[in-house]
């Protein structure tokens, strides 16, 4: 039987910040371990954007090793603590574990965040990483995000000097400012961060790419390549009367405040942020629960997810559902809202929506929500926090000359190399993709490492000074 993780109680941790999951127990981890076939054929690993050797880690914690398992993941894996606790196993991974044909996957994202959970634990024991000196060449990341933090560290191990440009205060990128602590504690991004430093890299903070320096710059500093992993960060709005009230936030400006500029530790931190009683949550995305038990936390007395579409079709994984509801945010599904109304101080105070009915699939595959007509109905709201995707930040697209885009606004590379219309510059993760998980533009951030070096080493064998 498929182990199951320890979680604070709901009518406990809606009140904290402090991490739900409590991680598995050594006991717990060798059963779930014990349960994997060891197939000739790991199909799970193909599952794997970044090709774990995942049969191997397993059979090494089946033989109390849990040091070389750890060594084992971070072969292909920079950011196993990160990737444990917050990478879609279930549609990667697990879904196609050979026991979940019948029955439940192994509980793999589980055992990887037990083996670096048992790491990090284990500060100063481990062993240092061989890392080779950097004579290799000069290499710039903008944008510590989990592609940039991932390329900067395969970049350094292949033996190259590598700065890290981030243009907030602290590194981390969506992974500081966006995961909530109760999610991924933030002791856990500065581990994985120290480890980076650690292998070499320096991290530059308060830097903007293509303002405080351009792409152009940083060449004639003396960078030979420069990759971005930038994300998306740019928020998109609803398009409806009265958003513009107060009270209405972006779940990207919500979530940075309260993450980033520790607001839900006000006053120790001055970053004061306003929650009524009533929160609406426009979207049924990873961000809009993150975002709605964010709400509850900070003491929303009741916290809706208004969703135009009905529960199948929600894009967040089905864990952070079931704990949203676990912690008592109500759901209104097929629900769209329409326009904002407000008081005579500019206050929102309800959300006009129109209930909606499925019709055919539209183009990301989904049925296509249809008005009802005459199904309008209000809700009364104090915050509006709209949850519904995010698109390129535009200021270093903007400030590089010659940087093709496609007709969505990302930046156009080659799908192989990923490199882009510049030559000796890479991009990879949500800035090339749009919006996308965690492991994904981590894997994006190796390829565009490995793509790099042989780019450098070409350049070098023909005698091209890069």
């Amino acid at each position: 039987m498929r182990q199951q993780m320890p979680k604070q109680d709901p009518q406990t941790r809606r009140s904290n910040f402090t991490e739900v999951a409590q991680g598995f127990t050594a006991e717990q981890a060798q059963a779930e371990a014990k349960r994997c076939l060891n197939c000739k054929k790991p199909l799970c690993v193909e599952g794997c954007p970044v090709e774990i050797d995942i049969p191997k880690f397993i059979a090494l914690l089946v033989d109390g090793k849990p040091d070389e398992a750890l060594a084992k993941i971070k072969e292909k894996k920079s950011l196993p603590a990160i990737c444990g606790r917050g990478c879609p196993q279930e549609n990667q991974c697990e879904k196609n574990c050979i026991l979940g044909r019948k029955g439940e996957p192994v509980a793999i994202g589980s055992l990887e965040r037990y083996c670096a959970d048992w790491g990090r634990a284990r500060q100063g024991e481990e062993p240092a990483s061989a890392t080779p000196a950097p004579v290799k060449g000069k290499v710039a990341v903008v944008g510590s995000g989990p592609a940039g933090l991932t390329a900067a560290a395969d970049l350094a191990l292949l033996g190259y000097q590598v700065t890290l440009f981030e243009s907030l205060h602290a590194p981390g990128g969506v992974l500081r400012y966006g995961i909530p602590e109760f999610r991924l504690p933030k002791a856990i991004v500065d581990y994985e961060v120290g480890n980076l430093i650690k292998l070499g890299v320096e991290i530059k903070t308060n830097v903007l790419i293509g303002k405080t320096l351009t792409i152009d710059e940083l060449f004639a500093t003396g960078h030979q390549a420069v990759f971005i992993g930038t994300g998306a960060g740019l928020p998109y709005f609803l398009g409806i009367p009265g958003e513009n009230l107060n009270g209405v936030y972006s779940a990207n400006e919500f979530l940075t405040r309260v993450n980033l500029m520790k607001a839900y530790r006000f006053p120790e931190f001055e970053t004061p942020i306003r929650i009524g009683k009533r929160v609406a949550v426009v979207g049924a995305g990873n961000v809009a629960m993150d975002s709605a038990r964010t709400a509850l936390r900070l003491g929303a007395e009741e916290v809706t997810i208004v969703y135009r579409r009905s529960r199948e079709e929600m894009p967040a994984r089905l864990e952070e559902i079931e704990n949203a509801e676990e912690e008592g945010v109500i759901f209104r599904l097929l629900t769209n809202p329409v326009r904002l109304l407000g008081d005579e101080s500019g206050n929102v105070t309800t959300m006009v929506c129109q209930k909606m009915a499925l019709g055919e699939p539209d183009a990301s595959g989904r049925r296509k929500p249809v008005p009802i007509p005459g199904s309008e109905e209000e809700l009364a709201v104090d915050t509006v926090i709209v949850a519904i995707g995010q698109g390129p930040n535009p200021i270093l697209l903007q400030g590089t000359t010659g940087l093709a885009l496609n007709r969505r606004g990302y930046i156009e590379v080659d799908p192989e190399t990923l490199m882009t219309s510049i030559p000796g510059v890479f991009a990879g993760g949500d800035i090339v993709t749009g919006a996308a998980t965690v492991i994904a533009a981590m894997g994006a951030g190796k390829r565009a490492a490995r793509s790099i070096d042989q780019y450098l080493t070409r350049q070098k064998d023909c005698g091209v000074n890069p």
